[in-house]
């Protein structure tokens, strides 16, 4: 197998620039839950769905059983239902078996989206994080993935990162692909902005909007400017 240095690996920053840019609908919100909830936070949830759209929110708690996490996921998913947001499970293909979930997030190494589509069937949607690399990503796709995610863009209190990916490979790939991609990676309303320039078909965000001053439903209402208003 050839060896190639990280020079020649390097994305050329303005590859994008080269080509006539498509249509792609506008940049939305991705919710992911923080680490650790309570029976609150139903009601957080619903405070933060009421500052503006936001077109998934993911169940990502670490640590608990699948049968707690059950529990907690059955008033959450009724809520994205009624709100019309994708109800998305983090890592386990069982368990948004189990839930009827709307999708799955698959880290790499969670298991394979062909696996995941087998189980699940041709509605559900299956995303997996291709951290920083364009090779992980195109075989992602190559399996059948709904949406790819890359990161971490920033630094991020929610969980450690060892990828720090430029935007221009979000640049890079909604050129060549119509998979929607999702940038991930301590995103907030203040550096969010070069994400949704280079091509983000979502915003991945959690601390932002559940640690804000003001609250999660201002936290949401913060991001509609770089979104333009969605």
């Amino acid at each position: 197998m050839t060896d190639f240095t990280d020079e020649e690996l390097a994305l050329d920053p303005h590859f994008a620039d080269q080509f006539e840019k498509g249509f792609r609908p506008p940049c939305q919100l991705y919710l992911i839950s923080p680490p650790a909830i309570d029976e609150g936070f139903v009601t957080q949830l619903a405070e933060a769905l009421d500052g503006g759209k936001v077109a998934a929110f993911q169940l990502r708690l670490k640590g608990l059983d699948e049968d707690e996490i059950a529990r907690a996921a059955e008033p959450l998913q009724k809520l994205c239902a009624e709100r019309e947001v994708a109800f998305i499970i983090n890592d386990s293909v069982a368990l948004a078996k189990r839930l009827g979930a709307d999708g799955v997030h698959l880290g790499q190494g969670d298991g394979d989206p062909r696996e995941a589509r087998k189980i699940l069937g041709p509605k559900v949607q299956i995303g997996v994080t291709c951290h920083d690399s364009r090779h992980l990503a195109m075989e992602a796709g190559e399996a059948g993935a709904d949406y790819v995610a890359f990161g971490a863009f920033y630094p991020s209190t929610t969980k450690e990162t060892h990828h720090r990916p430029e935007p221009s490979i979000l640049s890079w790939w909604t050129t060549l692909f119509e998979l929607p991609c999702v940038a991930i990676g301590g995103v907030t309303a203040d550096n969010a902005a070069p994400l949704v320039k280079a091509g983000a078909d979502f915003l991945a965000v959690s601390r932002a909007v559940w640690a804000h001053p003001d609250g999660a439903r201002a936290g949401v209402a913060a991001f509609s400017a770089v979104l333009g208003g969605a």
